[in-house]
């Protein structure tokens, strides 16, 4: 189940949480969010963005941060 939509990283999901989707414009929408994943081994999350089809590692979340996580659902 590592088909990851959305990631919502802070304490207070409502009010100061970030959100951050899949195919969100981000950083001027000079970019999109083209995955988002959990790493097993940092036991972390990586978020990586996409231009000209060149990927990157933007941001990653490690364990203090509290997260909740959306996953798509394919029927």
């Amino acid at each position: 189940m590592d088909d990851i939509r959305k990631i919502s990283v802070g304490a207070d999901y409502k009010s100061s949480a970030m959100h951050y989707i899949v195919d969100q414009d981000v950083l001027g929408s000079k970019y999109k969010i083209h995955c988002i994943k959990r790493d097993r081994n940092r036991n972390s999350y990586k978020i990586f963005i996409i231009r000209n089809n060149e990927v990157y590692l933007w941001k990653e979340f490690g364990e203090s941060m509290p997260v909740s996580i959306e996953y798509n659902i394919n029927f």
